[in-house]
């Protein structure tokens, strides 16, 4: 049958890729070359994958395939909508999954539900290329580029490319706290009111686990925009937080002081690495993710010479399983490319190598992914919400799109459980042994 498609969700105008602009997105605003070998093995490879994955999938101007239910199985699955088919697979023909983004960015695919497509892909990926194409995977694959790389100059500017987008942005999705990381809930689901409480209460576990209270000294790596040294400082605690976002610093300055606390806290540009002193405890918020596989060594490392005898190491850390990070860390991506520069999420493996080489010992460890999938639910839904105000800003379709799969993608992998989020204590070995690899009470 024919389907006459349905109008963009939340009222907007899709913008095809003739309407993107060329100088901001030129690698989603033209076609990428692919010889028809690959764009036809790429055709074949998805649509047998379509054809096995629980999604109904619509092809503009031809129908809806409905995938076989299993016995029991309630509700319909998730909708996929080619709306360019051919260029969507010319795309990951020439670029894989990296293709596959560009091509949601110009309007060439979308979804009744994106981040149900996105668990249903995330649930299946390790069946998604047959076993017998498996060896050829870098034809798909691009590797990370040297530009990339996490020097002390390369950071600044990846984290810059992210954090310093607009404080005004980053204020369209997040909570009054402004706090960019995993809340921790009472119960879920959970509403957006719901959403300072929650991020307070994951601030007040990181600093109890910090042993952080008046008088103590505590250096925060990666300030974002100071939710938390308002929290340790008004517990009497000299706070020192370093971030490389001049953005972030600027607004962070100005919440501490309207918090009354400047006196307790300093904010610096300071890269990690070059951080001095001795701390009582040192907190870093899902920092480790923007270090490089390469500079773990150094980050560990810093953490170690930080702190002070019998201090404490606080993480918070997104996690993938080991097998799937060799294969990322390898692998220039389509969160990569646009939105995270020089990132890789680690594994609870590497996360223990890479501290245990730095001398530290980790003595606690508890998890709670499906809390982010509901902190990154609330987020992409305010986000889309605030569609008007994110233009008014000066960001296009092209870019809206963008940061809505950014965050499905993100929200899936943890859906799927093909992510995770644990909070971590690192010592010397001459702090107090807690419980390790609990869970969240």
């Amino acid at each position: 049958m024919t389907l006459t498609l349905p109008p963009a969700p939340h009222g907007e105008t899709r913008a095809g890729r003739h309407l993107v602009d060329a100088t901001r997105w030129p690698e989603v605003a033209r076609l990428p070359r692919a010889s028809a070998l690959r764009t036809h093995v790429a055709r074949r490879i998805v649509e047998r994958a379509f054809h096995r994955l629980p999604l109904r999938v619509r092809i503009a101007g031809v129908g809806t395939k409905v995938p076989p239910q299993p016995k029991g199985s309630a509700g319909c699955p998730p909708t996929l909508t080619l709306r360019e088919p051919d260029s969507f697979y010319r795309r990951i023909g020439a670029d894989g999954l990296i293709g596959f983004g560009e091509s949601y960015m110009a309007g060439e695919w979308d979804s009744d539900d994106l981040v149900g497509v996105l668990t249903v892909l995330a649930c299946h990926v390790d069946d998604l290329v047959p076993q017998a194409l498996r060896g050829v995977r870098g034809v798909w694959v691009r590797s990370r580029p040297a530009s990339d790389l996490n020097t002390v100059e390369g950071a600044r500017r990846n984290i810059q490319r992210h954090y310093d987008l607009s404080n005004e942005l980053f204020a369209t999705f997040l909570d009054p706290t402004l706090t960019y990381s995993s809340a921790v809930f009472t119960s879920l689901p959970a509403g957006i009111a719901d959403l300072p409480a929650a991020q307070h209460r994951k601030i007040d576990r990181l600093l109890d686990l910090a042993g952080t209270g008046s008088g103590s000294s505590l250096l925060e790596i990666g300030t974002g925009w100071g939710e938390l040294a308002i929290r340790a400082a008004a517990r009497g605690a000299r706070v020192r937080t370093v971030t490389l976002s001049r953005e972030q610093r600027e607004l962070a300055l100005k919440r501490i002081a309207d918090a009354g606390v400047a006196d307790r806290v300093t904010v610096e540009l300071c890269d990690y690495r070059r951080a001095e002193g001795r701390y009582d405890a040192v907190v870093s918020v899902e920092m480790i993710e923007a270090v490089g596989a390469a500079y773990w060594p150094a980050y560990f490392g810093a953490l170690r010479s930080l702190l002070a005898p019998g201090g404490r190491a606080v993480l918070q850390a997104i996690t993938m399983p080991h097998e799937r990070m060799l294969n990322t860390a390898r692998t220039h991506t389509w969160i990569s490319k646009y939105v995270f520069p020089g990132g890789l999420i680690p594994s609870r493996e590497a996360i223990a190598k890479q501290s245990a080489a730095a001398g530290l010992s980790i003595v606690h460890d508890t998890g709670y992914g499906d809390h982010y999938a509901e902190t990154l639910r609330l987020w992409r839904e305010r986000f889309l919400h605030q569609s008007a105000e994110v233009t008014a800003l000066g960001f296009d379709d092209a870019f809206r799109r963008m940061w809505e799969l950014y965050l499905a993608y993100s929200e899936a992998g943890f859906r799927s459980r093909y992510l995770d989020v644990r909070q971590l204590v690192l010592t010397d070995g001459t702090a107090a042994h807690e419980s390790t690899n609990g869970p969240l009470s």
